[in-house]
């Protein structure tokens, strides 16, 4: 019955994201949704795209062996990232009349920057994307009792999405996200009541948690422990304000003032709520406390399943209705939002420029959708031979992102003397320098993303103070625009 269940919401879940298919006529109600949605999609796409497989099952399990100092990149980095992109970034991106974050670095450098970062950002969202795919390939394996095995889910989960997603682009993760929210928030609240009541109370499970230090936040050790927990918080914080799912959800609201307003409660939202699936893994530790501990000793992966196997075999079908439910809709949401945004950047900021000329909105969303089922493929054959866990497919993703695109991104929207040279420069000089550190020094006292991080700014400042040679002096108004409407 359960099985029987799960499919006739992912039946659902595709027809909706169908139905939204109908108002596609271009590329920009593809990629923007024709830059139109209210303020409640607009918050929930931010929303229900962060919140993914992940922070229901990795973020939880995670917590519970580290406590909140080793969550400290998810969510109170992804949450901040949201914060700081609807007050820093928000309006600045809206006013361009942007279709990708790629098209800024054309804009505002050259064609050169623009494939440079383009190609960053696309391979950043493989990890991202992969830890979606692998999610839903734990949800079938586990309602099957096996008989899926995890590679088949992970091939059935990528299909699912990509039908409703190839179809409807933007439209239809704004139409899917808004019902999966629903899902999430009421699904996790029942299982947070149910699972809190069946441990002893909100009471016992909060004492629970302080009494085995996982309320601590702040590192108790050495420099280098403080020095590793703010690069893991900055590797989400700002490594992701360079991301097109981001830039996406901010440049689809229906005008300016929405799009700042939808990114803070959405980042607000996220980073309240995210504390649910914890309050779930510890009173799962209440619960069978012999079993959960054994799992978190273990040195394999399978601490993501410890709440997917306490729901089946504890709560009865309702519940695993609501908890499976609100699990896939986490997934799916998250999941059709990382697929559409490496789409939009490598087809817009990559593809075309290569080919050259301006492509007719027909051949376009043909590129977009023929694009869009290549990087499928790409990330199902990744998560199909990934041995991290999802936590730390997603903390890897933004390192990419953080070294090679934030500081052309920050310095070009903030500073007038950014040029292409020192984009390029910082561009070059970050992905070099956190390459080397990753093979040479990974566990050195700065950690690579960080001097990475470091030699992307110097490249950025002394390519635009320097003579310059190559690229020209860009296009610093470019960055300006017509006020709030």
């Amino acid at each position: 019955m359960l099985t029987f269940l799960v499919l006739v919401y992912l039946a659902v879940t595709v027809g909706i994201g169908l139905y939204a298919a109908q108002r596609v006529r271009n590329s920009k109600d593809f990629l923007v949704a024709g830059r139109s949605l209210p303020l409640y999609m607009n918050v929930a796409t931010v929303f229900a795209t962060w919140f993914g497989a992940e922070t229901v099952l990795a973020v939880s399990s995670t917590f519970l062996r580290d406590g909140l100092h080793g969550v400290v990149a998810d969510p109170f980095g992804a949450a901040f990232c949201l914060i700081i992109v609807a007050l820093l970034f928000a309006r600045p991106f809206y006013r361009m009349e942007l279709l990708t974050i790629g098209d800024f670095y054309r804009k505002r450098f050259n064609r050169t920057v623009e494939i440079a970062t383009g190609v960053a950002i696309t391979l950043s969202y493989l990890g991202w994307t992969s830890a979606q795919m692998v999610a839903l390939g734990i949800v079938f394996n586990t309602l099957s009792g096996g008989a899926i095995t995890l590679s088949q889910g992970i091939v059935l989960g990528a299909g699912v999405v990509l039908v409703y997603t190839l179809f409807g682009g933007m439209w239809s993760v704004a139409f899917t996200d808004l019902f999966q929210t629903v899902i999430i928030v009421l699904g996790l609240l029942y299982i947070a009541w149910l699972l809190g009541g069946m441990a002893g109370g909100f009471g016992a499970v909060f004492e629970t948690a302080a009494r085995e230090g996982k309320l601590q936040f702040w590192p108790q050790a050495g420099l280098k422990d403080w020095i590793a927990f703010v690069a893991a918080w900055a590797t989400m914080a700002i490594g992701s304000i360079a991301q097109q799912d981001v830039f996406q959800r901010v440049t689809s609201a229906k005008n300016e003032n929405t799009a700042v307003r939808g990114t803070l409660l959405g980042g607000t939202f996220y980073l309240v709520f995210a504390f649910v699936p914890m309050f779930i893994a510890v009173s799962a530790l209440l619960i069978e406390p012999e079993k959960v501990r054994a799992v978190l000793g273990e040195d394999g992966l399978d601490f993501q399943l410890i709440l997917p196997q306490l729901i089946l075999a504890k709560t009865p079908l309702f519940a695993q209705v609501m908890f499976f439910g609100a699990l896939l809709s986490a997934i799916l949401s998250t999941a059709s939002g990382a697929l559409l945004a490496p789409t939009a950047v490598f087809t817009e900021n990559v593809l075309r420029p290569l080919v050259g000329g301006r492509v007719p909105e027909k051949q376009m969303l043909l590129m977009l959708r023929m694009v869009l089922v290549t990087f499928a493929l790409c990330v199902m054959t990744f998560a199909l031979n990934s041995q991290s866990s999802m936590f730390q497919m997603v903390q890897n993703a933004y390192k990419v992102t953080l070294v090679a695109a934030f500081t052309p991104l920050a310095f070009g929207l903030f500073w007038r003397r950014a040029t292409p040279q020192g984009a390029m420069m910082s561009i070059v000089l970050g992905l070099t320098a956190w390459g080397i550190m990753e093979l040479s020094a990974p566990d050195a006292l700065l950690p690579p993303q960080i001097v990475g991080l470091g030699a992307a700014m110097f490249g950025m400042l002394a390519g635009s103070l320097a003579p310059q040679v190559a690229g020209g002096r860009g296009h610093p108004d470019a960055v300006s625009g017509p006020p709030a409407r």
